[in-house]
């Protein structure tokens, strides 16, 4: 029963570590805006995730119309 118990635990605390290698990865971006008040710049600053890109085939051109 203790065998049991303790392998019951174990893949619950191994789990998460799994989940937590497939986390997106972000990344820190700023950029300069001009406030309307004081017509000085400002950062504004935010974090965003970086997504994985795909490569397939590309869109073909639409036909013009005659």
């Amino acid at each position: 029963m203790k065998t049991l118990l303790t392998l019951v635990l174990a893949s619950a605390f191994a789990m998460p570590v799994m989940a937590a290698d497939e986390a997106p990865k972000t990344k820190f971006v700023c950029k300069e805006v001009k406030d309307s008040k004081t017509g000085k710049f400002k950062k504004q600053c935010k974090q965003i995730k970086i997504h994985k890109k795909y490569e397939g085939t590309a869109v073909p051109d639409k036909k013009s119309k005659k």
